[in-house]
């Protein structure tokens, strides 16, 4: 039976042997999230984006415009840390820079927790937070979301510290910076600006002693606050002003770059997800989704999370997280009034920016990740409420009954994250190429389909070959050619084309050397496009001027010729 009350602080020895205890689930956690990294990196957001794009940084030698890639406007304060490993070759390293952020975040809460409860508390939330299923699946990728979490926490964290200390304005000046890295390392950052913001006047109104602040002092700490955040994610707004235009490219960007001619077009499946209506359009035509489901998501990202499906948030939530917190609002008040007012604090930031993440049609549960740090305080404080109010019985059945039954729904919870934890080495199975029965490559082909054809171009095609890749999701890091995944080039030259050579001539403009493509969306996708007439003439194309040099998963590498030079 776990002892997590105060009055047990007095029993030292045996919160001695319960402290060593979350200390080894707590080693055992860690331990299991470094295994499972020790592989070579094969998810999606990684050879698309936060390795690819260091990568090919580090081959030009600076970094430049990539109009091509639109995520390559992002910020990017992870993806320069990453530079650091890559530069050495070494592309598993990044995943532990990127976990170091998790295990900041749970000292954090820990930090948190210790000083508002116990030191016991403070562990158990560490463990709860580093054991959430989405929270073990970002430590074990390079993806950035834990640098965005430990940034928007830690904002918070000295939000709050700036209130309770009576409003010391180091600790507002510390948030501001924080919040700033959060924006430097991903847009969602702009949430926790908004939302922090909001809060500073507020909360200097509420609770300050001084009646007589007035309007202009509450408002002039928000925008010392506002100004600070922007100032540390600046270069950001510089660069992409300077090749955009626009410094928050590609957010917005009708606003800063309106069209000159108005679109008559009819919005397209793909463009829904931009409309004012798009979240609901697109969940109900794409998903097929009813009203009712769509009015239950907020509830349902804590039930249905499912890794690699985007209808069920790519991501996986544990349920506990929405029931404990009620009970940290619960039971009797014996409480400071302080730590009352960080309750709510913590809750509306979380429910607020949980809002903003929903209405996206595109909704992944890595967007709305800063609200878990958040959850796990609450959950942890329903928990030490729960205990509380067990304890206060006058009848010692009731209150081993109590702890019996707070012991099993912490049992219950973490169970939920050791069954995930262990599918995830079902699927990642790390001994087989730690102890040698794979290679890296046979490894990487395991998981990435494309990687085969990829191998062969770097064995095989000339250093200064250019490769348009069609379908195929973007990966780009495994291949060491030059490469674009831009299919409007494609498209625009079958429209626009009316002979074969003209394709041809159109690519070669472009540099295309070689093409990397995946057959099977292809074909899909010049059926549901284009006439027949274009179909016959996209057939003649790749029957009298390309060369299949490989093939294998229904990848297949393409050489461009020009038959005039045959025979």
């Amino acid at each position: 039976m776990f002892p997590f009350t105060r009055a047990y602080q007095e029993e030292k020895g045996r919160a001695f042997w319960v402290i060593l205890f979350l200390l080894g689930m707590l080693a055992c956690l860690v331990s299991s999230v470094i295994i499972l990294s020790l592989v070579p990196p094969v998810s999606k957001d990684a050879l698309v984006h936060h390795l690819a794009l260091p990568r090919l940084y580090l081959i030009h030698g600076d970094i430049y415009e990539i109009p091509f890639m639109p995520f390559s406007y992002y910020p990017m304060n992870l993806d320069f840390l990453y530079m650091i490993p890559l530069y050495f070759g070494n592309d598993i390293a990044p995943k532990f820079i990127h976990f170091a952020f998790a295990l900041l975040t749970a000292g954090l809460i820990f930090y948190y927790l210790r000083n508002r409860a116990n030191i016991l508390y403070g562990l158990l939330g560490a463990i709860l937070f580093l054991s959430v299923p989405i929270i073990i699946k970002l430590s074990t990728t390079v993806y950035i979301d834990l640098g965005e979490i430990f940034f928007s926490f830690a904002a918070l964290v000295f939000l709050l510290e700036w209130v309770r200390s009576g409003f010391q304005v180091r600790f507002l000046i510390f948030s501001g910076i924080l919040c700033g890295l959060a924006l430097g390392t991903k847009y969602n950052g702009l949430i926790t600006l908004f939302l922090l913001t909001l809060f500073i006047p507020f909360l200097y109104s509420r609770h300050h002693k001084d009646i007589g602040a007035g309007f202009f002092k509450p408002v002039g700490f928000g925008v010392l606050f506002l100004l600070i955040s922007l100032l540390i994610f600046s270069p950001w707004m510089i660069r992409n002003y300077h090749w955009k235009n626009n410094p928050i490219y590609p957010l917005h960007n009708k606003l800063f770059n309106p069209p000159k001619t108005i679109s008559k077009s009819i919005p397209s499946h793909d463009n829904i997800q931009k409309q004012n209506q798009g979240f609901f359009t697109y969940r109900s035509m794409i998903y097929h989704e009813s009203g009712w489901q769509i009015v239950l998501l907020p509830l349902r990202i804590f039930f249905q999370g499912r890794d690699g499906d985007p209808q069920y948030f790519d991501g996986k939530l544990n349920p506990f997280l929405l029931l404990l917190p009620f009970f940290a609002f619960v039971g009797p008040r014996g409480e400071p009034e302080y730590l009352r007012c960080e309750k709510k604090i913590v809750l509306v930031f979380a429910v607020l920016f949980l809002c903003f993440g929903l209405f996206s049609a595109v909704m992944r549960i890595r967007y709305i990740s800063p609200i878990i740090p958040p959850l796990v305080i609450l959950s942890v404080f329903g928990v030490e409420k729960l205990i509380g109010v067990f304890r206060q019985s006058r009848s010692k059945a009731v209150r081993w009954a109590g702890l019996a039954l707070v012991t099993l729904i912490l049992i219950f919870t973490l169970s939920l994250n050791t069954n995930y934890i262990i599918g995830q080495f079902k699927y990642v199975a790390p001994f087989r190429y730690l102890d040698g029965s794979v290679n890296r490559d046979k490894y990487i082909a395991g998981y990435r389909p494309e990687y085969p054809a990829q191998k062969y171009i770097n064995d095989n095609l000339d250093s200064d070959a250019k490769l348009l890749f069609i379908f195929l999701g973007k990966r780009g890091y495994y291949c060491d050619r030059e490469y674009v995944f831009d299919i409007g080039i494609l498209e625009r030259l079958i429209k626009s084309s009316e002979s074969p050579e003209d394709i041809l001539n159109g690519l070669d403009k472009q540099g295309i050397t070689h093409i990397l493509i995946y057959y099977h969306l292809f074909e899909r996708w010049m059926s549901d496009n284009f006439s027949e007439e274009k179909l016959f003439l996209t057939q003649r194309f790749f029957r009298e001027h390309v060369e299949l040099l490989f093939h294998e998963n229904g990848f297949g590498v393409l050489n461009l010729r020009d038959s005039s030079l045959e025979g």
